[in-house]
């Protein structure tokens, strides 16, 4: 389900790219279904080895066990919070998959689709785009940094709770300055090998997760 809500807004989003009638918007939109198919596989992977460790699809019981049994140092969760991060970064059109500052033709992707947009369309388009990125940093940060999360419903907790989330996500966004200063942005079809990176750690996850089960 939760996978299935992202795919709908890009599903979306790449018919709004076509609707525009331009090369450039039908250009997009077919580079976007192809990064989407490299990574959804693997966020789906991720999703599985947290709910192996919980007994339970719940994303509200996953992280209460997390919460209550701190396993987010094992191997584990390490391999698929590196594969996560690679797979935020494809799926919100960052450095090093995409430039969302860039209006290059062969280098944009999210660009393209939105180029022949203005005014309150490209506003909510662009707004989406930010809340994606920001539900994404709050995953990691309530996946595999549960700490500090409000337990209960008194005002106290809730409080502390948001609070704490924003700092999490203010030292998220630190971490994506420097990895977007850091390195540069991959030709288009060098994705493939480094999606292929993050669903080859998926896998390590699993398999760690089912040695780490079976003992």
């Amino acid at each position: 389900m939760l996978i299935g809500l992202f795919a709908l807004g890009r599903f979306f989003l790449a018919l709004a790219g076509m609707d525009i009638g331009t090369i450039f918007g039908g250009m997009g939109s077919s580079r976007e279904m192809m990064i989407s198919s490299l990574t959804e596989p693997s966020a789906l992977l991720v999703l599985f080895v947290l709910a192996m460790a919980a007994s339970s699809t719940n994303v509200s019981e996953i992280i209460r066990y997390l919460i209550t049994n701190k396993l987010v140092f094992s191997p584990s969760f390490t391999f698929a919070f590196f594969a996560f991060v690679m797979i935020t970064l494809a799926e919100t059109g960052r450095i090093p998959i995409d430039n969302p500052a860039t209006h290059l033709e062969l280098t944009m992707t999210h660009e393209a689709m939105i180029l022949e947009y203005t005014g309150r369309y490209l506003a909510l388009i662009e707004w989406a785009s930010q809340l994606k990125l920001m539900l994404y940093f709050v995953l990691i940060s309530n996946l595999f940094f549960p700490w500090g999360m409000a337990t209960n419903l008194s005002l106290t907790n809730l409080a502390s709770g948001f609070l704490i989330i924003i700092v999490k996500l203010a030292i998220g966004g630190t971490l994506l300055i420097a990895i977007e200063t850091g390195l540069a942005k991959m030709r288009l079809f060098r994705a493939p090998y480094f999606l292929g990176i993050a669903f080859v750690l998926c896998l390590l996850a699993i398999l760690s997760q089912v040695i780490l089960g079976a003992g």
